[in-house]
């Protein structure tokens, strides 16, 4: 069994320390109460950890940090910062749920991906999606729809499928500088048409 050498000192100017260490295992491990700190450390041969509490405040130093508990509530009355020099992960088995009272930005300077089974995005005012490219595909069905639907491109506007229906339950224009309807076999039909 490893001996321990344990020593308590007391000192009115330096307040206490209380110092344990385990020869064999090259550990000390130090409390020191001065007054106005308290200052926990274990050294060993390559990592120290500490623990330093102040009247306002508790800072813990080391190389990993462990919380385990049923439940964990974290709350601050002013900002909260978490940062990570490399990766973040965050996972729950259950759901998960992200709010905040004002403004929401999610940002990444690389690629950015959300999916799921079924995805909503949605807006109680106005609603934008933009990039340099906008690619909107589905392996089934695609749908646009709105009260009013305006699909514009400044150079080129393309539309096309293996059969393409237009159609307008009230008046449908077709206007341009200039203007080409062709096909194989052309059809135009109508109760009055009107050509010129």
């Amino acid at each position: 069994m490893t001996t321990l050498a344990c020593s308590i000192e007391l000192n009115k100017q330096n307040g206490i320390t209380i110092t344990v260490t385990n020869t064999d295992a090259s550990i000390t491990q130090t409390v020191v109460m001065n007054g106005t700190s308290i200052e926990t450390t274990c050294q060993g041969q390559e990592n120290t950890s500490k623990i330093t509490q102040l009247q306002d405040s508790i800072t813990i130093t080391c190389k990993d940090f462990s919380l385990q508990a049923e439940t964990i509530t974290c709350k601050s009355t002013k900002d909260t910062l978490h940062q990570s020099d490399q990766k973040v992960d965050i996972q729950s088995t259950q759901d998960m749920t992200l709010n905040s009272s004002a403004n929401f930005t999610a940002q990444a300077t690389s690629d950015a991906a959300v999916k799921g089974q079924n995805l909503t995005a949605s807006a109680t005012s106005e609603a934008k999606v933009s990039g340099m490219t906008l690619s909107l595909s589905a392996t089934q069905k695609a749908e646009m729809s709105g009260a009013q639907l305006s699909l514009s491109g400044s150079a080129n506007a393309e539309m096309s499928g293996a059969m393409t229906k237009v159609s307008a339950s009230g008046t449908m224009d077709v206007e341009g500088q200039l203007t080409t309807v062709k096909g194989s076999i052309t059809n135009i039909q109508g109760s009055l048409i009107s050509l010129g």
